[in-house]
């Protein structure tokens, strides 16, 4: 019953926002086309931005349990991140011209307030893209990975939100030649990191030996 009344309450508030606009959407406008109480409503939502928050929580549940599904874990991981991220997507293209209204609203000036919330959303979106990915990186690499992988949702994010292409198939495109050049620029950091790996290994292994870390030289015979 509670779900069902949150999400009655979404749903109203993303079609008045398509018929008018989201900055003109009042939480009692919302109450009247509901049939739910501004005080039930406070319930469920402590304020407006809470609607924006309960939306993207609908596309990060969408791509969990897309991550769910038997076919998935016998993808790659750049397949699986691709899948993931345009499933997320998918999940917000029926209000899509809402959506990026909602996210022009958070990048206006002076409103601090929901901008810093806002990053820590996506830190969070980010960070249960991973673990559904099955990343499991760590210490500076997974910094790395964190960081790439949050340019490359915010950057297909912003590409969608203007893609007009049947089933955003553009947008399809930009992020697969993004995670491409990702997965390239990764495995060059695997490599690099793997001989410095092996690097430091045999110095350790010098010195426990020869106690120098350079390799003595064979004797001269006579």
């Amino acid at each position: 019953m509670e779900n069902n009344e949150r999400n009655r309450i979404v749903d109203a508030a993303l079609e008045l926002g398509k018929q008018q606009s989201w900055e003109a959407v009042r939480l009692h406008a919302v109450a009247v086309a509901t049939g739910i109480s501004l005080n039930k409503e406070r319930i469920y939502f402590r304020e407006k931005e809470d609607l924006v928050d309960a939306w993207f929580d609908r596309a990060d549940s969408a791509m969990l349990q897309e991550a769910e599904k038997p076919d998935f874990q016998v993808l790659s991981s750049r397949q699986r991140l691709h899948r993931l991220i345009m499933t997320w997507l998918a999940t917000l293209a029926s209000h899509r011209n809402v959506t990026r209204q909602m996210i022009l609203g958070k990048m206006e000036l002076g409103h601090l307030h929901i901008q810093i919330p806002g990053l820590m959303r996506i830190s969070r979106t980010v960070q249960w893209m991973r673990e559904a990915a099955h990343l499991d990186a760590t210490y500076v690499r997974r910094a790395l990975e964190e960081t790439g992988l949050t340019s490359i949702y915010l950057m297909t994010f912003f590409y969608w939100m203007k893609d007009n292409s049947p089933n955003s198939e553009k947008t399809s495109c930009f992020l697969d030649r993004l995670l491409g050049t990702t997965e390239k620029l990764d495995q060059l950091l695997c490599a690099g990191i793997c001989s410095s790996t092996t690097k430091e290994t045999t110095s350790a292994m010098l010195i426990e030996q020869t106690g120098s870390a350079q390799p003595k030289k064979a004797a001269k015979k006579g």
